[in-house]
């Protein structure tokens, strides 16, 4: 039985958010992509940056296999287009095979035209101690690039949007988090075992999100339904 998909726009509206049911996920990632396809276009138009926020996962898998299939059958450029990234493991070598580094190069940095400099995700490589300015500069970078345009999240299964877990503060910054158990078990599929599994993460916050232009959360099947519905 095909699975119901759904995409919710945080942005609209605090008091009745929208959402819109889909009969597959990919029936959701193609209405997904059009909305990003569109942006882009409007914005190339206008000689201006396009900036993506970008989320991982098995959620946009879909999404970015369209924007692909875009830019490489109906010329969707990405040459004006800047991303950062919401979250990364730490520590984790960038060519880890679980690093979302290399998750966004393999399913969508590779195959499109994105200029390298303009790509950003937080870096699961460095020291501890640098950190908070490595986060800092994060928030910088993105405020220097005119804010997020469109902002794609998936969401845990106990409620986290990129790696704010559940009590994380409504004006939370990018930063060093540590992971629910919770979200530790389902990313298990991952790694050889539970115990390879981070505990801690490089997210950016809760306020960082929000302060995108648009917002669209994707939820895709059943285990994601009792979530969706509760929020």
């Amino acid at each position: 039985m095909a699975q119901k998909a759904a995409t919710i726009d945080l942005t609209d509206s605090f008091e009745k958010i929208p959402v819109k049911i889909f009969n597959t996920p990919k029936d959701g990632s193609l209405f997904v992509a059009k909305q990003i396809a569109g942006i882009i276009r409007e914005k190339q138009k206008k000689k201006e940056k396009c900036v993506l926020g970008l989320a991982t996962g098995s959620t946009p898998i879909t999404l970015y296999a369209e924007l692909v299939r875009m830019h490489k059958e109906e010329k969707l450029s990405f040459k004006n287009v800047i991303t950062f990234n919401l979250d990364e493991y730490y520590p984790i070598d960038n060519d880890a095979l679980q690093s979302y580094n290399r998750f966004m190069r393999v399913n969508l940095f590779n195959h499109i035209d994105i200029n390298p400099k303009n790509i950003h995700i937080p870096n699961g490589e460095i020291n501890k101690d640098d950190i908070k300015e490595h986060c800092r500069q994060y928030e910088k970078m993105i405020k220097e690039a005119g804010e997020i345009d469109v902002q794609i999240l998936g969401i845990g299964v106990n409620g986290h949007i990129g790696f704010n877990e559940p009590g994380s503060g409504l004006i939370s910054k990018t930063r060093l988090t540590t992971l629910a158990n919770s979200t530790r078990i389902a990313n298990a599929y991952e790694f050889a075992n539970i115990s390879q599994v981070p505990r801690l993460a490089i997210t950016m916050g809760i306020s960082t999100i929000m302060q995108s232009k648009k917002v669209l959360l994707m939820a895709w099947g059943n285990s994601k339904a009792p979530v969706v519905k509760s929020s």
